[in-house]
């Protein structure tokens, strides 16, 4: 006599399917989520940067970075050398770290901007390696700066830029979406792509013409 095996019905492995696709469908939102919490962080550095920087120059009449007052402005008082030339440019490429360098008025605006009150993060600026630790990152851990000199050759003229590197194209693309057009070689906001982890956007190069996810961009903006 044989013995009945048992095994699962079909309602049972129907239920068995609902449940797998609804964790899926959970997991998937959930990266969702995180995907958009990520970019509107990101978006958050590019808007909120125009506020710090003019609030900068309507409380003490000049750009910070730029500002040639700065080092008996603030107590304790800043370094000789941590102010600026006053011509009205924010001088120095947009991710330059050493503060002491000529003109690297770029690194200096964010020891301006927060020992103004204008800005978050850490106020020590004394030496390279300290402000390596203090400049601001975005969140993907790749830099974020502003400079008064064009970054992308081919974006319009602008008072000052911003640019956040080492964005992957799958941000990058909802990043320029939020906030401008969605094209990485049209509008305000501008791309380019990174080459060999290195960011292209020293002024040289125009702007990629579409993303790609797995691609590493810099992402400018004109203000």
């Amino acid at each position: 006599m044989k013995t009945p095996q048992s095994g699962f019905t079909l309602v049972e492995i129907a239920i068995v399917l609902v449940i797998i696709g609804l964790l899926l469908g959970g997991v998937l939102k959930g990266q969702e989520l995180i995907n958009s919490a990520k970019v509107k962080n990101m978006a958050s550095d590019f808007q909120n940067l125009p506020v710090m920087i003019y609030g900068y120059q309507d409380k003490f009449r000049k750009l910070p970075g730029d500002d040639d007052a700065a080092a008996a402005r603030f107590t304790p008082a800043l370094d000789i050398a941590h102010q600026g030339n006053g011509n009205g440019v924010i001088q120095g490429l947009w991710n330059a770290d050493d503060p002491a360098a000529t003109g690297n008025e770029s690194v200096l605006v964010w020891e301006h901007l927060r020992r103004a009150n204008l800005g978050a993060g850490a106020t020590d600026f004394g030496s390279q390696a300290a402000a390596k630790k203090s400049l601001p990152t975005n969140t993907e851990g790749g830099r974020f700066g502003v400079s008064g000199l064009r970054p992308i050759s081919s974006m319009s003229s602008g008072s000052f830029y911003a640019c956040s590197d080492s964005l992957d194209g799958k941000y990058a693309v909802l990043l320029d979406t939020q906030i401008d057009d969605g094209k990485p070689d049209s509008g305000a906001v501008q791309a380019i792509a990174q080459s060999g982890g290195a960011t292209q956007a020293d002024g040289s190069k125009a702007a990629s013409r579409s993303y790609s996810e797995g691609t590493r961009f810099t992402v400018c903006m004109s203000y």
